[in-house]
C-alpha cells in the first residue's frame, strides 16, 4: 500500500530555517546567559550560516519578543 503524500504545510524551507536559526539563538541565552551582540554570534556559529542570516533570525527574535536587549545592550531571553 503507498504511503500518502505528506501534509501540505503553509511554512516554507526558508520559514523552517529561520525558526531553527531562532532556536540556535534561544538555546545559546538560555545556556550560557545574556550576551553581546558579537559574543551571540560567536557562540551560534554564525561565521558559518549564510550572509545576513543571524542578523535576520535576531531581528525576528527580537520583533517576536522571543529576545530581549536590556539597557546595557546584552541580549536575552524572556
Amino acid at each position: 500500500m503507498p504511503m500518502p503524500p505528506p501534509k501540505a504545510t503553509s511554512q516554507s524551507p526558508r520559514d523552517r530555517q529561520v525558526n531553527h536559526e531562532i532556536s540556535q539563538i534561544v538555546r545559546a541565552l538560555n545556556t550560557q546567559g545574556a550576551q553581546q551582540h558579537t559574543e551571540l554570534r560567536a557562540l551560534v556559529g554564525a561565521d558559518f550560516w549564510d550572509a545576513d542570516r543571524f542578523d535576520r533570525a535576531l531581528a525576528i527574535a527580537v520583533a517576536d519578543g522571543v529576545v530581549v536587549r536590556d539597557a546595557d545592550g546584552r541580549l536575552h531571553t524572556v
